[in-house]
């Protein structure tokens, strides 16, 4: 299909196009938004999309936050092991704060980590217990680092 063809496509067409060739839908729907057709936009399809596109963001952060504050706790509390792995620890405790230091760019996001960090730490935990096979009472049930601490590239906790 052409660009002067994917211009042309009517709103019955584009949303049909969604179900069938989900990459030519968003050629037409991001042409026919440069060129200011909204007439024959396939909105029900867009408006979900964009929806599904910051679902995803935060997704991301839930992610990259379980999985750093799981490397925190093992790198803390796991000391049986830190002489082998302490460089491999450090590598991803710092490749998931580069990753979420992406995603802060955007303010909606370090508040949606701010809200979430107490729910996702369990979560790390409960990790953090299985991958161990040390005792529950061994890791805090709060989540012992501060946001700071959490985005200090320097700290890693001893």
């Amino acid at each position: 299909m052409n660009y002067q063809n994917l211009i042309d496509l009517k709103i019955g067409e584009t949303k049909q196009l969604y179900e069938q060739d989900y990459m030519l839908w968003i050629e037409a729907t991001t042409n026919q938004l440069k060129s200011k057709d909204f007439e024959h936009l396939d909105l029900e399809h867009l408006i979900e999309e964009v929806e599904s596109l910051g679902i995803e963001q935060r997704h991301k952060v839930d992610s990259y936050l379980r999985q750093l504050l799981l490397h925190l706790l093992i790198y803390q509390y796991w000391t049986q092991e830190k002489v082998y792995c302490v460089r491999g620890w450090r590598g991803e405790i710092t490749n998931f704060r580069n990753e979420l230091e992406t995603l802060f760019e955007s303010r909606t996001l370090y508040n949606y980590f701010l809200e979430k960090l107490e729910s996702i730490y369990l979560k790390a935990r409960r990790q953090a217990m299985i991958k161990t096979e040390l005792p529950a009472q061994t890791f805090p049930e709060k989540c012992p680092y501060t946001p700071e601490d959490i985005m200090n590239f320097n700290f890693f906790p001893e």
